[in-house]
């Protein structure tokens, strides 16, 4: 569909003016009993011209519009379900516990650690 890049009524306008000043000119040349001029003749058909296409712009602007046909897609078929995952051995955590102390031994640990300071503040230096 061809895009419409400007309206008649300018160009119609124009037309206009120029008829005016070509129907003016020959009245005050040789008045108004005259033939017109083969310019003025150019200029009256270029107008009808103008106004026709104009109507039919007009007519054609109420006609219905043609509308995009809607595009219906297949339904796709539906994916086969995947098979369960067989369930993993849990883990076993022996490994972690033996090469690491627990918080309740470093505790005890350093309950420990403590009671030997203090017994150790208290020995005399004779001994």
């Amino acid at each position: 569909m061809p895009i419409r890049i400007a309206s008649l009524s300018r160009q119609l306008h124009k037309n206009g003016q120029r008829l005016h000043v070509a129907m003016m000119s020959r009245a005050f040349s040789h008045g108004t009993d005259p033939a017109p001029s083969e310019r003025e003749q150019a200029l009256r058909e270029e107008r009808s011209a103008l106004k026709a296409a104009q109507a039919e712009r007009r007519a054609r602007a109420l006609l219905p519009k043609a509308k995009p046909v809607k595009v219906v897609k297949e339904a796709k078929p539906a994916k086969a379900p995947k098979a369960p995952k067989a369930a993993k051995p849990p883990k076993e955590k022996a490994a972690k516990s033996a090469n690491k102390p627990s918080r309740a031994d470093k505790q005890t640990k350093k309950a420990e650690n403590l009671e030997a300071a203090k017994k150790a503040d208290r020995k005399s230096a004779k001994t």
